[in-house]
């Protein structure tokens, strides 16, 4: 599975490019910072992050895109521009036709450090240990994006073939015919 991690941010959004599967060593096909200048209109910076989603997935093809969920932080003009970011990269993977997984910042820390509080630094430490990388991946935002991939495959990629299952099983079991009202009255009455 070659997965597509997105650090949605405004003016650093993190971009990671992770291959692999449950139970094997993973490898870095690609990672880096897409930038944008805080001097430009918003919907201008919003175009700029599009296109650059678009020449990513355009040059590694991906199985799926993993995005950061957006949640509450103080300071609501930093919450707003991820959110635009994440919105954007999110309408981008879905034009596509990819499948499209939101991790939390708790569940990406805990996936790759075994810790939902690790900090920036222990995320980066790990991801370069996972990718087996020389040093960790510069600024945090690609590492976090590493992060995000590698989460998907281990966790995604695994609750993907659990769903897959359970729907191969559900059409294996024989349906059992309910009568609907209209019909329980045209069948006969038990007498006691």
């Amino acid at each position: 599975m070659r997965v597509l991690g997105i650090d949605p941010g405004l003016t650093r959004c993190g971009m990671g490019v992770v291959d692999g599967s449950v139970g094997r060593p993973l490898s870095l096909v690609d990672v880096n910072v897409l930038r944008t200048s805080s001097d430009l209109p918003v919907a201008q910076r919003l175009v700029t992050i599009e296109k650059g989603v678009e020449a990513w997935i355009e040059e590694h093809r991906p199985d799926a895109v993993a995005v950061e969920r957006v949640f509450a932080r103080s300071d609501v003009s930093t919450v707003m521009g991820t959110a635009q970011a994440s919105g954007i990269a999110m309408v981008v993977a879905a034009r596509r036709g990819l499948p499209i997984a939101l991790h939390t910042p708790s569940e990406v820390k805990a996936a790759v450090s075994g810790s939902g509080r690790a900090t920036k630094q222990q995320v980066g430490a790990m991801v370069t240990r996972i990718l087996r990388l020389d040093a960790p991946p510069k600024p945090a935002d690609a590492a976090d994006a590493l992060a995000l991939a590698i989460t998907h495959i281990w966790r995604g990629g695994a609750q993907a073939r659990l769903e897959e299952a359970v729907a191969r099983q559900t059409r294996a079991l024989p349906t059992r015919s309910v009568p609907t009202r209209a019909a329980a009255r045209t069948l006969p009455r038990r007498t006691p």
